[in-house]
């Protein structure tokens, strides 16, 4: 949600003005009853240099060569040829019915015929070679990849201009320029730029490794938080693949094999000398509205099959939000009469808050360049390994003629300008403002110097202990990148008339393992028992603390005084090994309601009330493929789509610090999400433990309940705090998002992009005859061994940002004051 909010916040830029290109020409071309014709072919008269309509008929053309003439054509009509000017918008050009082609079938509904198309034809030779192209016909390979990221504001009218808001700024619209994809105005504002040696293997277990070289910021260089989320725009993709994951959707390739000729219609439309070799050019388009599917052509070699240019422009009626066009063009190489390797990409999309044509945007752009290709240079296992994780300043400060050597494609002028503009919009009061405002919205802390206060967003609380919670924090921040870092709250409720507070710092010793020791205090009052994994986190605190959105009682909550401290090593990226140890006392927040009692001598009727605990943990956990920025203590995640896997050991103490009990406990948790081609993304998590000895409710594993009026993760909606306590257990989530696959092909459903989420989630545990006869509790101990599940329907997309899930419980449906059925809610901001 953070990361979006960042670019929601940007989403106010610039106006039009001409740029450098010889031709540029716009329309919209329809029938004669005046209907649009979506995907229409529209060329340059003696060129290669061409686009299609979009699904409304619209279309943009532009050359840096002089044409006076363009070529209309759609399968079923006869083909027109238009004399245009140098700059010729808003045409309206209307095509015929061709006779001949009202008898013929291969045209139908806009639909082409799949039997006897030349074009599928030539697809299925594309599957039948695909794996003999590029660089996977090498055991071993390297190369030099350029990458440059880029952000533009974009369509801004003169009112704009003049408007108060940029009072102070005019300056900045003095580097504006015309897209060659959509026509319209943009002006650049963020740039990156990185160098990278990559390498790979295939041969004996594929292995990849990029080293970076170099990389260069402007504008939001300090900012980890919109660094992160520009990063996390951009994944790497592979157009022979079925589908092409884009912000965390599958869209169909157009050389699928898997669906793309029951998703696409193609039709052969030309065909000529590309590089000296003879290709033939295919336009595609999508058979279905709604769908995550492109339009487009691709050229292909006639006798390896390969593709040798190809563009992809989203479907604007995509379910997908806040983008609003999505266009990528892949250039390949020919490295001799069978080889074809990756030159090229280009991908840019159009961020806005709807998709009307006028609305405002922020375009993001990635430029990916390789050369120097290497082959069969042998590489060891070991060498692959080797994981370069370390903070090197050098990298980060390349002088500017490594960058005008080492850039495969030259800053245009606007761009080199970036650096210059940031530096002077730096100097702006109004800007600063505007910039602290999005660094807050995207991060929760407002910057003092080398202090942040926050977090902002958990300032206020309220729940039956303390009343109105009001609370204030912060933490150091040095640049990001610093190797220590403090930081503590303090907070107040009203009710209990008490004050509170934590305080934690960390410090990395060792840059290239993470070697890193912390250590904190807190004193709080938090409702425990809404995880079934837990950690000595000292700053966290469960959502459930807080009653401002729940329901029911909200008063068993736990005074808690934590102490831990901890050491920690990263011998490879993503794989943390963690060995601490922690003393905590948990008493009852409100004894009048709620007690965690416990019997220290039954027969003479002697309980106790607290638990003083002492407890020794090691933890591993692994998160392959998750990516993170920065090289300080603390790193921001790129993405948060990845695998989890946590085991965790802890033993409890007896008499160490007056410490109550002697325990072992081990908890296992696993996070998988899973992209399913076209059908959607599904998130499994399974969570196993067990505790040995005998120990009180404070220390047992409760199943998390989840009071809230939200849906919340790793939570059964329907099950209140503390109804069933355990001391094993195994619990199950999933939870499948379709993304809209069966919304998109119901009309009245199809232009509110809804997305249908179904999920199940089940618990099974038991508690020993031990742990129930050593409880003096007012709770009463309910284990689910007979297996408790709830299932649930959602609808998700509602207004682009709530979803909706109703909850059924499938078992323990008899037991007195449950819920069995539930509605609940939650926002989020989503591609």
């Amino acid at each position: 949600m953070k990361k979006n909010n960042i670019f929601l916040s940007f989403l106010f830029s610039l106006v039009f003005l001409s740029g450098f290109s010889q031709v540029k020409i716009s329309g919209v071309v329809k029938d004669e009853n005046n209907q649009s014709i979506p995907f229409a072919n529209i060329v340059f008269v003696g060129s290669s240099t061409g686009t299609v309509s979009d699904e409304n008929g619209k279309f943009y053309l532009e050359s840096a060569k002089t044409y006076t003439k363009i070529e209309v054509s759609f399968m079923g009509y006869e083909t027109k040829t238009v004399s245009v000017k140098n700059r010729d918008y808003n045409l309206t050009i209307v095509l015929k019915e061709e006779a001949a082609q009202l008898k013929q079938v291969f045209i139908y509904a806009g639909k082409v015929k799949k039997k006897g198309n030349p074009a599928i034809a030539i697809l299925e030779k594309i599957w039948a070679k695909k794996r003999e192209n590029g660089i996977y016909l090498f055991d071993q390979y390297q190369y030099n990849k350029y990458e440059k990221l880029e952000f533009d504001m974009n369509n801004i009218d003169s009112a704009m201009i003049k408007s108060k808001f940029f009072k102070g700024m005019e300056f900045i619209f003095e580097g504006i320029d015309t897209s060659h994809i959509t026509g319209k105005s943009f002006l650049p504002i963020f740039i990156n730029e990185s160098v990278y040696k990559s390498f790979g293997k295939n041969k004996g277990g594929k292995k990849f490794r990029e080293d970076l070289i170099a990389n260069k910021n402007s504008g939001f260089e300090n900012n980890q938080t919109v660094i992160a989320f520009i990063k996390d725009l951009y994944v790497d993709y592979n157009v022979y693949d079925s589908y092409i994951k884009i912000f965390d959707k599958s869209f169909v390739s157009p050389i699928s094999k898997a669906a793309g000729v029951s998703t696409y219609n193609y039709i052969l439309a030309d065909s000529a000398f590309i590089d000296n070799k003879w290709c033939f050019n295919i336009l595609y388009y999508p058979r279905r509205k709604g769908e995550l599917t492109f339009k487009g052509n691709f050229w292909v070699n006639d006798t390896t099959f390969a593709i040798k240019k190809i563009n992809m422009q989203a479907n604007k009626s995509a379910n997908i939000n806040w983008v609003k066009d999505i266009y990528i063009e892949q250039e390949f190489d020919v490295l001799n009469d069978s080889v074809f390797l990756l030159k090229r990409d280009y991908m840019m999309s159009d961020f806005s808050l709807n998709k009307k044509d006028k609305s405002k945007g922020l375009y993001g752009k990635r430029t990916t360049m390789f050369k120097d290709y290497v082959f069969n240079e042998k590489k060891s296992d070991a060498f692959y390994n080797e994981e370069i994780n370390a903070y090197d300043k050098n990298i980060y400060s390349k002088a500017d003629d490594y960058w005008s050597e080492n850039r495969q494609e030259k800053l245009n002028e606007n761009e080199q300008g970036i650096y210059k503009l940031l530096d002077t919009l730096a100097t702006v009061p109004k800007f600063k403002r505007i910039y602290n405002l999005v660094s807050i919205l995207g991060s929760g802390y407002i910057e003092f110097n080398k202090f942040d206060f926050g977090d902002v967003f958990s300032t206020f609380g309220k729940n039956d202990v303390e009343g109105w919670r009001l609370r204030a924090g912060g933490r150091t921040f040095l640049g990001g990148n610093e190797p220590w870092r403090l930081q503590g709250y303090t907070a107040y409720g009203f009710k209990d008339d008490k004050f509170k507070y934590g305080i934690s710092g960390k410090w990395m010793l060792n840059p290239k393992s993470r070697f890193t020791v912390g250590l904190g205090n807190r004193r709080d009052v938090e409702q425990i028992g809404v995880s079934l994994t837990t950690t000595n986190d000292v700053m966290g605190r469960s959502f459930a603390s807080s009653s401002l959105f729940s329901s029911g009682d909200n008063s068993k909550l736990t005074s808690i005084n934590l102490s831990n401290f901890f050491m920690s090593i990263e011998p490879r990226n993503n794989l943390n090994f963690k060995v601490g140890a922690s003393y905590r006392t948990l008493e009852s927040a409100s004894p009048e309601t709620f007690n965690l009692d416990y019997w220290v001598d039954k027969e003479n009727n002697i309980k106790k009330a607290d638990v003083s605990q002492s407890e020794i943990d090691f933890t591993v956990t692994y998160t392959p493929n998750r990516k993170t920025i920065g090289y300080g203590v603390e790193r921001t995640e790129v993405t948060d789509v990845y695998s989890t896997l946590f085991l965790n050991y802890s033993k409890g103490i007896k008499g160490l610090f007056d410490s109550d009990f002697n325990y072992q406990k081990v908890q296992f948790y696993y996070r998988q999400p899973v992209l399913i081609g076209g059908l959607g993304r599904m998130f499994t998590t399974l969570e196993l433990g067990k505790t040995f000895g005998e120990v009180p409710l404070g220390l047992l594993n409760v199943v998390p309940g989840n009071q809230s009026y939200f849906t919340i993760e790793n939570t059964y909606s329907l099950l209140d705090y503390y109804e069933f306590v355990t001391d094993t257990y195994a619990s199950l989530h999933v939870e499948h998002n379709f993304n809209g696959k069966f919304f998109s092909r119901i009309p009245l459903f199809r232009k509110l992009n809804l997305r249908e989420i179904v999920g199940a989630k089940a618990v099974w545990g038991e508690i020993s005859d031990k742990n129930m006869a050593l409880s003096a509790s007012n709770i009463n101990y309910l284990a689910p061994s007979k297996v408790y599940y709830e299932y649930s329907v959602g609808v998700g997309n509602i207004f682009k940002v709530f979803r909706i899930d109703f909850s059924w419980r499938g078992s323990y449906r008899d037991v007195p004051n449950v819920n069995n059925f539930a509605i609940k809610g939650a926002f989020g901001f989503h591609f």
